[in-house]
């Protein structure tokens, strides 16, 4: 019994977070891994069994698993972002879903053949869009701006919508009493608008409570993080005693709650939140495919491939056709967004909480939620994930395939090495917060962004035009090093890179922490004051191929300034004193570097053009008198 838990630590962990670091490094989605793995080790391989091996502790983990999930999925609405979205985003939650939750509950009952009851919850279930899902396809593509914010917005906001909305129709359907009977109007009803409301209360209050403590410093900081994770779990454990299902709303509506309150401090649960959520992904994706009978999977496999058809097929688009009619949508992004819908973690989770409550209430097709819905987890992510590419190609949604540059900061020669690169077709974004430094890059035709990227609003706004690389480049050091910090997290710490901030602050004992500012912009020299003197005495911004002596002597050339070189179309090459290895661009490559401009020609009097004419004349005359004997002979 030991020996299998322990098997089935390592096959769960070890694989699942293998999985997802060859999802990163390939730009694979994660989520199809872990499916595929679960597959092998459960009704594959029949090694993993969680179910059997945990016992009766299978199902409150799972549950306390899916509280994490939709706790984080709480904590991304903020309904300034929605307002924000715009009205296309606002359809395709207001519209969309319900449209899409009445043709999957349709299509669940008359394809599959599940009881109304089932149906409806399956049609509930697959409204969900999560953005652990759909957040990475968009880092890996990158589309156009619009199209991004609409099927980010939408997964943001349907996370927590779609669970609120499945653990309702958990509620209605697990009592089994037909709606519009007096036993459903005078008792059920009741008890499930008070269990609702029950919950809102119990996700509402403790968030007050806890900007209560944090904003009067009544909490130490160590404790913060903890206590939010502690209380999400009270209140799905609280809110489940009174209404299985219930727990989901609970909370989601905390987490929904701490967001919207502006509750400080939680930057560093969101930090830790993204941790731990890869953890739990891995980790409940697993367990839950793993666990899949063999033989349920083979007995509904044509129903379920049907049913999965449908969806992909017929209940998406028709849902966003029919909810963007009247829109600013072009025909080629009502298509586009029509199809990419990839359903993700919180479906599993809410499905594999789900199917043992429906199955405890008596459905006898309850035990097809779980093979349905991962259908189409898997469907939508081998077919969503795979095709969003090419399809966005074909109907030129996307941006330029080459990795892309973001620079903090205008100034006079910042913008002259952003006008250099766009010149030579490397996707640019200039930020700043200031309008009228930004105007002369706009002249110029370099792309913009006016935000403060240490705010909420810069940082979602740069997701939406996404970066690999950024470069902070301002006067203030300290700033560059907090953007660096603060960006770190999201593209690599070894992506980040700020102007040197003075020889004595580089220091790793006495100086700034490395932790605390971005990796070192060329030599320690190179600050800002230097980059502008020498750009006002007319240095620029140039570039090269790189031939074999200009490879090799990259970073050593004198009276020259190497900043970056540029592999087309796969990854540029910051080049820093702190890297561990010289860079060594191959033949090939772009090389750009900060140059002295040209001397001027000499001046040259009339007198000493003459003279020089005159003696090339006079050498003419003596070369051809020599020549001569030679042709006579």
């Amino acid at each position: 019994m030991a020996l299998a838990m322990f098997i089935g630590l390592l096959l769960t962990l070890g694989a699942g977070i293998g999985a997802q670091w060859v999802a990163w490094k390939f730009r694979l989605p994660a989520i199809v891994l872990l499916f595929a793995l679960g597959l092998i080790f459960g009704p594959g391989l029949g090694i993993l069994h969680p179910s059997a091996a945990l016992g009766w502790i299978f199902r409150p983990l799972v549950s306390l698993l899916v509280a994490i999930i939709v706790f984080e999925g709480g904590l991304l609405l903020d309904f300034r972002q929605l307002r924000e979205a715009g009205e296309g985003v606002t359809r395709l939650t207001m519209l969309a879903l319900p449209i899409s939750w009445g043709l999957g509950w349709a299509a669940a009952h008359y394809i599959a053949h599940m009881e109304w009851g089932v149906a409806a919850l399956f049609g509930a279930i697959i409204t969900v869009t999560g953005p652990t899902v759909v957040l990475p396809l968009l880092r890996h593509n990158k589309l156009q701006p619009r199209v991004a914010a609409f099927l980010r917005w939408e997964a943001i906001i349907n996370d927590p919508i779609g669970a609120i909305l499945a653990a309702v129709v958990l509620q209605v359907v697990a009592t089994r009493v037909p709606i519009g009977t007096d036993v459903f109007l005078t008792t059920v009803l009741p008890d499930l608008l008070a269990s609702t409301a029950e919950s809102l209360a119990v996700g509402i209050l403790p968030a007050y409570l806890v900007r209560y403590l944090f904003v009067r410093d009544l909490m130490p900081e160590p404790l913060k993080t903890p206590l939010l994770l502690t209380l999400a779990l009270l209140i799905f454990s609280i809110c489940n005693m009174s209404m299985e299902g219930a727990g989901l709303v609970g909370a989601t509506v905390f987490g929904m709650a701490l967001t919207n309150l502006h509750v400080p401090g939680l930057s560093e649960l969101r930090r830790m939140k993204e941790s731990l959520v890869v953890l739990v992904v891995a980790v409940l994706f697993i367990m839950l495919t793993a666990d899949l009978h063999r033989d349920v999977l083979a007995h509904l496999s044509l129903p379920i491939c049907l049913l999965t058809a449908a969806v992909m097929f017929g209940v998406r688009p028709l849902a966003i056709f029919l909810s963007t009619i009247g829109t600013g949508l072009k025909w080629q992004e009502r298509l586009f967004v029509a199809w990419i819908a990839p359903r993700g973690i919180v479906a599993a989770a809410v499905a594999g909480a789900a199917g043992y409550r429906m199955t405890d209430a008596g459905y006898h097709s309850a035990d097809l939620i779980m093979p349905a819905v991962f259908a189409i987890i898997g469907g939508t992510m081998i077919f969503h994930g795979f095709s969003l590419r090419p399809i966005a190609r074909y109907l030129k949604l996307t941006l330029s395939n080459e990795p892309a540059l973001a620079i903090v900061g205008a100034s006079p020669w910042s913008i002259d090495l952003a006008k250099c690169l766009s010149g030579n077709g490397i996707p640019i974004l200039l930020v700043d917060n200031r309008s009228s430094a930004l105007i002369p890059a706009m002249r110029k035709g370099v792309p913009v962004l006016r935000a403060e990227l240490l705010s909420q609003y810069g940082e979602e706004a740069l997701e939406e035009r996404p970066a690999d690389y950024l470069i902070s480049t301002t006067a203030d050091a300290i700033y560059n090093g907090l953007v660096c910090a603060h960006m770190a997290p999201h593209m690599g710490r070894q992506r980040v890179f700020q102007i040197s901030p003075g020889v004595a602050r580089l220091d790793f004992y006495h100086g700034l922490s490395r932790d605390a500012r971005g990796k070192l912009l060329g030599d320690p020299s190179w600050n800002f004051t230097l980059i502008d003197m020498l750009f006002e005495k007319g240095w620029r911004f140039m570039t090269a191929m790189a031939d074999e002596a200009s490879a090799a002597g990259f970073g050593s050339v004198q009276n020259r300034l190497d900043f970056l070189s540029i592999r087309r179309g796969q990854s540029i090459t910051i080049r820093s004193a702190e890297d561990e290895f010289p860079v060594s661009p191959a033949i090939g490559d772009m090389l750009v570097y900060m140059a002295p401009p040209a001397p001027p020609p000499p001046v040259v009097s009339t007198e000493e053009l003459q003279t020089q004419a005159s003696a090339e004349a006079g050498a003419g005359e003596t070369a051809g008198a020599t020549s001569a004997p030679s042709q006579g002979g």
